[in-house]
């Protein structure tokens, strides 16, 4: 059990951010992090309208999630993220674009791919493009852009419910992969998690159920981690059922605001349904939500930070709220914020597991804690990352795709070589600092 929370505290004060046991960091410190995100934005926009070779073609430039060589394509997940360090950075325009190139993939193929290559459209990623719309839209206020976003929205939420679908009526990851690309997946998954998985004496039939698993776990996001047990295709997520959650309570609200009540009311059903569902598989006897494997009848044993999605979604009341943050922090919170899954024994180095953090768990915690009241805990959250950002940008000069949440540094368990500047780690800054900045200041929604 993890206590550091009881004793160490993030507070924002009138000259620094002060986190736990290390040295305060100044206003100006962050501001220099603040202008190295801002001046690199420009670097990170590309602009290809037409289709060429494996690259998709879109319509308005966009933004790539890093500046160095690597992930040179519009990503689905990542960009949610990157949205929110545009907007708040008064790159509007950026952010939109963003969004009207996944709305145009959308109607090009009925769902968001992985990101903007042809060797994505196997799969998708964790869907925030409806939460990509709200925030233009919370912007400009336009309803008619919003009209049509709506109807492009729905097409996606219908792959969702057709295509990943599950007997127990929630939502599960997997892929459209043929047979060569789920071979392909067990030899890139055993390189990255350091195995053979070849040499194990698998069949022909079992190596090609493991590559779809893996390419399902490709589509979570999460690649790799210890939360489905390499069974990914055979779980429930609990961030992927609060997103679908989230849709479908935004959707109850743009019905009604383009003037269609039955519509609304018939996505607040939808909604409720899902939460229920998700109470009756996902939470556990101890208060904290599980990944549910629907094949084996069971709960994942993995306390992972996606339940922060569902504070971030609004799924839980507001004590099962209560139980889950004291839970979920004592078992994911340590020196420099939430690790994405507990430190616990697992069979393999998960790049998705303790001791990294990524930030969209961290933004996720902040906004999901900030949303129920938590403000204290979501401060202190906000300022553990705040600080991490800026000591390892004193000493490397950039941003990075994930941390070390005990030592404060880019010492991270890696699949493949780090790239800079991502995107989401951007926009997860800079929301940050905003929040400690009481810049962010919203009332308690749930």
């Amino acid at each position: 059990m993890n206590k550091i929370r009881t004793f160490l505290g993030c507070i924002a004060a009138s000259a620094a951010v002060s986190c736990g046991g290390n040295q305060p960091v100044s206003h100006g410190e962050v501001a220099r992090v603040r202008d190295f995100i801002r001046t690199s934005w420009d670097a990170s926009v590309q602009y290809n309208p037409v289709d060429s070779q494996t690259l998709i073609g879109l319509p308005r430039p966009y933004t790539v999630p890093s500046v160095s060589q690597t992930f040179q394509e519009l990503y689905y997940w990542d960009t949610y993220f990157t949205n929110e360090g545009l907007v708040r950075d008064g790159r509007l325009d950026l952010a939109k674009n963003n969004t009207e190139d996944m709305l145009y993939l959308v109607d090009r193929f009925g769902y968001m791919p992985n990101g903007s290559r042809t060797w994505y459209l196997n799969r998708s990623q964790p869907p925030f493009l409806c939460m990509m719309v709200d925030r233009v839209f919370e912007q400009t206020g336009d309803k008619e852009w919003l009209a049509g976003a709506f109807a492009t929205l729905q097409k996606e939420y219908d792959f969702w419910m057709t295509r990943r679908i599950t007997p127990v009526g929630l939502n599960r990851y997997s892929s459209s992969a043929g047979d060569q690309l789920k071979q392909e997946f067990v030899t890139t998954g055993g390189q990255r998690l350091n195995t053979d998985f070849r040499s194990r004496g698998l069949s022909e039939a079992e190596i090609l159920r493991l590559g779809a698993h893996f390419a399902a776990e490709a589509e979570s996001g999460w690649d790799f981690n210890p939360r489905f047990d390499r069974r990914c295709e055979d779980f429930c997520p609990v961030d992927l059922n609060a997103n679908l959650y989230f849709y479908e309570t935004l959707f109850a609200h743009y019905a009604l605001l383009l003037g269609d009540p039955a519509a609304a009311e018939a996505w607040k059903t939808r909604a409720e349904k899902r939460r229920e569902l998700i109470n009756r598989y996902c939470l556990g006897e101890d208060g904290v939500y599980y990944d549910y494997d629907f094949v084996n009848g069971r709960r994942s044993t993995v306390v992972s930070g996606a339940v922060f999605s569902l504070l971030y979604a609004g799924v839980p009341d507001a004590g099962q709220a209560r139980t889950l943050v004291e839970k979920a922090l004592e078992r994911l919170e340590f020196e420099y914020g939430i690790a994405v899954c507990e430190d616990k024994p697992y069979d393999y180095d998960y790049q998705w597991s303790y001791p990294n953090t990524w930030p969209p768990v961290v933004y996720l915690a902040i906004r999901g804690l900030d949303a129920y009241g938590y403000k204290q805990d979501a401060r202190r959250i906000a300022g553990k990352y705040a600080a991490m950002v800026v000591k390892t940008f004193g000493q490397t000069r950039n941003l990075w795709e994930k941390y070390n949440v005990r030592e404060g540094n880019i010492n991270v368990s890696n699949e493949y070589d780090m790239p800079t500047m991502l995107g989401w780690s951007a926009g997860t800054f800079i929301y940050a600092s905003d929040y400690l900045d009481g810049k962010i200041d919203n009332q308690a929604k749930h």
